[in-house]
């Protein structure tokens, strides 16, 4: 017989919010595919030096988003419809999304861009822990302003995801993996993968969409930007 499932709770609140948000955004998907050998080799090196304080590779795609939203700002917004106007957030209150037992969450790490990279892998690691245990306060899973979604974890490349409502952007992550590249007009084996971002049309055009995304892309592929940028 069927199998019926009441939408109640929070699976309820997600399908309204996802309804609400592919209801009113007009949403666009850009994605580029990036080498990410050299941040792979970071992390290990910044791990090799500091073992008691690991970073995750999620941290530093964090910070590598904090560095893109300070130079494109359009995109750490949300449009005020009953307003008529865009409000660009000071600080950037970094949603992440998290798959649990309960459905998808996303907490919030507030000001974000005030954390250093180990502060924020610690901040990461302990929020989402939180989230799956779901002890987390209810305050913690609104108020997002850019939200990071890590959907490499379910052994995927892409996805055309749907941003979190009211927020005005979304950097998909795909899975890292063995590819041929081409490096210095050579055929090699490099740790590739496909980034993301679906953006509001109302608060950017593409050159603004692509220009953050190209800067994550760089930042993935030659970190060395990053520190020249933070």
């Amino acid at each position: 017989s069927d199998v019926v499932i009441p939408l109640t709770g929070i699976r309820r609140v997600i399908a309204d919010k996802l309804s609400r948000s592919r209801r009113e955004i007009p949403e666009v998907t850009i994605w580029v595919d990036a080498d990410a050998t050299a941040l792979l080799a970071t992390r290990a090196a910044i791990n090799a030096a500091t073992p008691d304080a690991p970073v995750s590779v999620l941290a530093l795609l964090a910070r590598i988003c904090l560095s893109g939203l300070r130079r494109f700002p359009q995109l750490n917004a949300h449009v005020d419809t009953e307003g008529q106007r865009i409000v660009q957030s000071a600080g950037v209150h970094l949603g992440i999304a998290a798959q649990t037992d309960r459905g998808l969450l996303v907490p919030v790490l507030r000001d974000a861009q005030r954390l250093t990279t180990r502060e924020l892998a610690a901040a990461l690691a302990q929020t989402t822990a939180e989230a799956r245990a779901g002890t987390l306060p209810p305050a913690r899973l609104t108020g997002g302003t850019f939200t990071l979604n890590n959907y490499g974890v379910f052994g995927v490349d892409g996805s055309t995801p749907i941003i979190n409502h009211p927020e005005a952007a979304l950097l998909g992550v795909g899975r890292i993996v063995d590819k041929p590249w081409v490096v210095d007009g050579q055929l090699a084996v490099r740790k590739v993968t496909q980034l993301s971002l679906t953006f509001d049309h109302r608060v950017c055009d593409g050159g603004v969409a692509g220009g953050f995304l190209r800067h994550v892309a760089d930042c993935v592929e030659q970190p060395a930007l990053l520190v020249a940028n933070v």
